[in-house]
């Protein structure tokens, strides 16, 4: 070999070298990349990629940096209703997805498939989406926007709001949660408000009437934290034991029956419980121990415990632990670990477990690996599309 095609060599194996030195970090990075991913249902931009295409693995919502983002609710469920609204850190808030009754907040009936701003909101501390409504708590108080068919917005009336309105007296408010078509905050001093929709007892008022005003909830009163269903509602109180009322039909009060409830019940079998988790009809406890509990409807293997047999009390759910955070869908859930690992199971039909498949998993699957940079998880309220951030 020559001089010259030696140095020729040496330039090819240093050019490739330095090629291999420069892609391996982007390869190893990108689980860890700065952005909120989503993966699932698409019908109405809810996956904020600037798409309505379906998505089998988690991708980048458009310009939104996980960093940024304190909070993320989604709304809807799989059709041209579903949305998104996420808080960030400067207290303002991004909304996506559809915007069939003005739930996106800015002033227009027009689906928008990436994030913008909610029409002047600020110094927001907590935000959730229900079925085509959304709301925002602001310096203690209640803004709500979106549909308002129910009296679900609070405001005195049934007119949809494309902009926020303020919802009626209610202050001190330290959360907010939303189910399909109700809504329920949770106040400083322990007690718990419900409006909107009442035809399965969700409010907890003891009957099946609407309202379009917050009303307290009897016999709730050391409430440190609340969740919602599609339909029902839990409460996490001081104790560590659990209050659940509304739709019951699938077990998802965890109280041994199948009977609707329009009283909060206790969660039988259930205490020393640190956090809880509404989805759309199952629900689940973390335990001070990091253990999970789950319970409700099970047609898809929602539950994790690898059966499709709903349960009318809490189950284990076998090799689930570490778990940070879970939320879930109409036949899905998805949980993030402390390793940053983001797994799901249930239903699968239109990707919404992440696992580039579109088969039901009655067992956790792995949407995102160990290190993703991933703490919360989200999803569509009655849906299939999934979040992390």
């Amino acid at each position: 070999m020559t001089y010259a095609s030696l140095r020729g060599a040496a330039a090819l194996l240093a050019l490739a070298t330095l090629t291999a030195t420069h892609a391996r970090p982007a390869v190893a990075a990108e689980p860890r990349d700065p952005w909120v991913r989503a993966w699932g249902a698409n019908a109405g931009g809810q996956l904020g990629n600037g798409t309505t295409a379906d998505q089998q693995t988690p991708a980048a919502v458009q310009g939104l940096a996980r960093a940024s983002v304190r909070e993320l609710s989604g709304g809807g469920n799989n059709s041209a209703n579903a949305f998104a609204v996420a808080l960030l850190a400067d207290g303002t808030v991004q909304s996506w997805g559809g915007n069939l009754a003005g739930q996106l907040g800015d002033g227009t009936t027009v689906n928008r498939p990436f994030p913008a701003d909610v029409s002047g909101v600020s110094g927001v501390t907590a935000v959730a989406a229900g079925f085509q409504a959304a709301y925002a708590v602001r310096g203690g108080r209640v803004l709500a926007w979106g549909d308002n068919a129910y009296g679900q917005l609070g405001d005195g009336g049934t007119t949809s709001a494309t902009r926020p309105v303020r919802v009626q007296s209610l202050n001190k408010v330290k959360d907010v949660a939303a189910g399909c078509q109700h809504a329920v905050a949770l106040r400083e001093d322990g007690t718990v408000w419900t409006w909107g929709r009442a035809h399965y007892g969700q409010l907890g008022l003891g009957d099946t009437t609407d309202r379009n005003t917050p009303q307290r909830v009897p016999g709730v009163t050391d409430a440190v934290e609340i969740a919602t269903g599609c339909n029902h509602v839990l409460a996490r109180l001081a104790d560590g034991t659990v209050r659940a009322w509304g739709y019951n039909t699938n077990g998802q009060l965890g109280d041994d029956s199948q009977e609707t409830r329009p009283s909060p019940v206790e969660v039988h079998r259930l205490d020393g419980v640190a956090r809880i988790h509404g989805c759309g009809y199952h629900s689940f406890a973390v335990l001070d121990d990091g253990s999970v509990r789950a319970w409700g409807w099970n047609g898809r293997g929602q539950l994790g415990d690898g059966s499709t047999v709903s349960r009318t009390t809490p189950v284990p759910v076998p090799g689930l632990d570490e778990v940070i955070d879970m939320a879930g869908g109409w036949g899905h859930t998805v949980a993030v670990r402390s390793d940053g690992s983001v797994l799901a199971w249930g239903e699968n039909a239109a990707g919404q477990l992440g696992d580039a498949t579109t088969t039901d998993a009655p067992t956790p699957v792995t949407a995102l690996p160990p290190g993703s940079g991933a703490t919360r998880v989200s999803a569509t309220t009655n849906g299939k599309s999934s979040y992390a951030y």
